[in-house]
């Protein structure tokens, strides 16, 4: 089934490369490795300008862990984000896809923006997930990690679909025991869309200036930018065809529901339904 969906960020890795060729970013953090599939995309442009790449994963997959070893310009630390950022010397951009939830997306572009703007340099941050279904939702690797406060009621066992706020055991869109779900999208604090809009606002109310572009495809890629970086304007005229691209946005759906047909197909059959 994974292979009828296409869903990592290295699908933008082109889109992305771009943005940082144009912000000349030499030193680029990654949060969220897995396979590796967007850290060899960083990695080559680092080679290519002689950069270097920090990437933040505390359990990516053991071919991941083979591959970093052998690059000299990829640095692995195998910590959580919130634990690590604070420890790392400026960087000119971020390349985020961690933890799908609202208290760490939240806390890494605060921590993403302190360490830029502490250095006097613009904040750059390149996030995934900003569509559905974690967009207005939460998502835990490790719920254990999210203080209460900002922690929704959750389970393993249940999906979600593109037409109900709410929740279905074993069935709909899922993580086979990997992630938990909240049970309820929406609301205050809930999802990686609100985590940025909420940042956003924060940082308008104290006077900063920031700019955002969405791109909703492939569950929707964000960039959070200084608007008065020397670059802010040539890396806008890079997502300008792709920000809020209505066609884009219809063919994410499209190809969402057709998903999400076939997962239901399966469902059925395996009960006898």
């Amino acid at each position: 089934m994974a292979e009828l969906l296409i869903h990592s960020m290295a699908e933008f890795g082109e889109l992305i490369l771009e943005v940082l060729a144009a912000a000349d970013a030499r030193t680029i953090a990654e949060i969220g490795a897995e396979f590796g599939g967007m850290s060899a995309h960083l990695a080559q442009y680092c080679h290519e300008r002689g950069a270097e790449l920090i990437s933040i994963d505390p359990s990516p997959k053991p071919e991941f862990l083979v591959w970093a070893a052998a690059m000299p310009y990829v640095r692995h630390i195998a910590r959580p984000s919130l634990e690590a950022m604070p420890e790392l010397g400026p960087m000119d951009a971020w390349v985020i896809d961690g933890d799908h939830n609202y208290y760490t997306v939240f806390h890494e572009l605060a921590l993403a923006s302190a360490n830029a703007w502490d250095a006097g340099r613009p904040v750059l941050a390149i996030l995934h997930d900003v569509g559905w279904p974690c967009a207005r939702r939460d998502m835990y690797y490790a719920p254990e990690r999210i203080p209460a406060d900002y922690r929704h009621p959750h389970s393993y066992d249940v999906g979600v679909t593109l037409d109900s706020r709410g929740s279905i055991a074993h069935r709909g869109f899922r993580g086979g025991g990997f992630h938990a779900w909240a049970l309820e999208a929406g609301g205050a604090r809930n999802g990686v869309l609100t985590a940025v809009e909420d940042f956003i606002a924060e940082r308008k109310a104290q006077g900063r200036t920031l700019r955002y572009a969405h791109v909703p495809a492939v569950f929707g890629l964000g960039v959070v930018y200084d608007g008065d970086a020397p670059w802010a304007d040539d890396v806008a005229r890079i997502l300008a065809p792709y920000d809020d691209n209505l066609l884009l946005a219809r063919l994410e759906e499209n190809r969402l529901r057709n998903y999400l047909a076939v997962i239901d197909w399966q469902d059925r059959a395996a009960v006898g339904g």
